[in-house]
């Protein structure tokens, strides 16, 4: 038993330091990148919509977004979210107005970790949300995350278990049908899991809450609703 634990520990240990070597570099591509993401708007298939996690730009994703368009999908970035800083509810708004400016429809929202709690608030609470065909959230916390009350600032504590946003997600689940909820074995931030009642939860073999996000599962889960 002591043993096993051990390996454990050792196991998560690896995926933790993997999992921050990634964020590093995402936030590293996040500050060099100069090209703007109007080019990846274009495409025939069915469009997509990213919503990167907290402190997160759509840069943190662009490997995700640059393999969808490749396959011919349109995809939309939200470049008013900034760093997504703002409340959830905030976020929203801005979401579903560029669903509407953008005239988007059937749109699969491709989110990690906060952006998936964005995009539910819309699925949920928005007229737009009618124009969302599904959402493929990878480590989002939906029922919150137990080490939110020790973060430093007010926009990481929101994600707490007990704050009302996350309350007022968690009892919408008539929106969590058309929802693909990917996690994997080990999350560092999300002690509680990421699965989902009522959604189509798919567990990765690896670990981590940003390095999942390169995980080959992702992408083909995103294709599955998108094709």
């Amino acid at each position: 038993m002591v043993i096993a634990k051990l390996r454990t520990g050792i196991r998560d240990l690896g995926w933790w330091v993997r999992d921050y070597v990634y964020a590093v570099r995402g936030q590293v591509r996040a500050l060099t990148g100069r090209d703007a993401p109007d080019a990846l708007a274009e495409g025939s298939g069915t469009p997509i919509v990213l919503l990167p996690g907290i402190y997160e730009t759509w840069r943190f994703m662009e490997p995700l977004a640059r393999a969808l368009h490749d396959r011919g999908h349109p995809v939309h970035v939200v470049t008013e979210l900034g760093g997504n800083l703002r409340p959830v509810a905030d976020a929203a708004d801005r979401v579903a107005a560029l669903l509407v400016a953008r005239g988007l429809d059937d749109v699969v929202l491709v989110a990690h970790s906060k952006g998936g709690l964005i995009g539910k608030h819309v699925m949920a609470f928005h007229p737009e949300g009618e124009r969302v065909r599904a959402m493929v959230a990878v480590a989002t916390p939906f029922g919150g995350s137990r080490y939110s009350r020790l973060m430093p600032t007010p926009s990481l504590r929101a994600f707490a278990s007990g704050d009302a946003t996350v309350r007022a997600l968690a009892a919408a689940a008539e929106a969590n049908v058309r929802i693909v909820s990917v996690y994997g074995l080990f999350d560092p931030h999300i002690p509680e899991g990421s699965e989902l009642a009522g959604a189509r939860n798919v567990r990765l073999a690896g670990g981590g809450h940003f390095r999942v996000l390169a995980d080959p599962r992702v992408i083909a889960e995103v294709i599955r609703v998108a094709e």
